[in-house]
């Protein structure tokens, strides 16, 4: 263990906290696709809400896998990677539960009733394989 990686409880922790996460999913014949995403990480799963019709939800079931990354803009530094197959399937709670999360209860409720996907949305599951993490607060300097 590099004196920068987080902890099992520092990861859940940082990963439970507020932040947008970039997901990136293989694209045949070209650069990842990595977007983007608000997404909540619970007993040990990351979900996240999308559009069923979307080219993100294509390709994730092309494909199977994606990779996920969460950082902390501010010093320090942190950040957290992590990889792992996925499914796609419909839920129709995703879309306020996420924005709630986000945008808070009164933002999030108006949001998810404007929003289009609401009729269209799915809801992915990344179970974590693989980890990377980072912390640049645990250095001396």
């Amino acid at each position: 263990m590099a004196d920068t990686d987080m902890t099992l409880d520092e990861r859940e922790a940082f990963l439970a906290d507020l932040h947008v996460g970039i997901l990136s999913i293989a694209r045949d014949g070209k650069g990842p696709l990595a977007l983007p995403i608000w997404y909540q990480y619970r007993n040990g799963e990351v979900t996240i809400g999308i559009s069923d019709s979307s080219v993100k939800a294509m390709l994730l079931r092309r494909h199977g896998r994606a990779t996920l990354t969460v950082q902390n803009e501010a010093p320090p530094y942190q950040y957290v990677m992590v990889e792992g197959p996925v499914t796609v399937g419909k839920d129709d709670d995703s879309v306020l539960e996420m924005a709630t999360r986000y945008l808070g209860p009164e933002l999030g409720a108006a949001y998810a009733q404007q929003n289009p996907t609401n009729e269209d949305s799915a809801l992915v599951r990344l179970r974590p394989e693989r980890w990377l993490t980072c912390d640049y607060g645990k250095t001396d300097g």
